[in-house]
């Protein structure tokens, strides 16, 4: 049965779309049953340049990403969601969205923020710089993730897990 994720962050355009890349990637080529998806709460409507040039660098397909709204997420023909990443940087004081899910199959909701790589000052080069490291953290924590036993973990050993692999 496929684990579906859903990775949120306000504008849907840099995190939460460099996030929903990399699980789907990573978890293609791994082998596992994991499909991710990635919303915003007030999406910007276009994905950042930057992170579709960090992606296709890093052999990811960028043919499907779009920026759009947590509410595709929220209906009865959404995805049956299992997990809920938020992807804001709460050290930063930005607004993370709370997303509520259906109440019939609440997802775990689990929080590892990201500074925003959109918000870096300096020439092109910084700012791709900031993007790759930002990929790159994404991709060891969605790695980590696809490790887990999720057919067979309880959900309060699931929550544990992704709150361990979240320090």
């Amino acid at each position: 049965m496929t684990t579906h994720v859903l990775i949120l962050c306000t504008h849907n355009s840099a995190r939460s779309i460099l996030a929903e890349s990399m699980l789907n990637h990573l978890a293609k080529r791994m082998g596992q049953d994991v499909c991710a998806h990635s919303a915003g709460s007030a999406p910007s409507g276009r994905v950042n340049p930057i992170a579709l040039d960090v992606l296709r660098d890093a052999g990811v397909d960028t043919s499907n990403l779009r920026s759009k709204s947590w509410d595709e997420f929220a209906g009865s023909e959404a995805p049956p969601v299992s997990i809920v990443i938020t992807v804001c940087d709460s050290a930063a004081a930005e607004v993370c969205p709370v997303f509520i899910g259906p109440a019939a199959r609440p997802p775990l909701k689990i929080h590892w923020g990201y500074p925003d790589p959109s918000n870096t000052l300096g020439d092109d080069g910084a700012k791709r710089s900031a993007f790759e490291v930002t990929r790159q953290a994404i991709a060891a924590q969605m790695q980590r993730l696809l490790t887990l036993p999720l057919a067979s973990m309880s959900r309060a050993e699931l929550a544990a897990a992704l709150v361990e692999i979240g320090r």
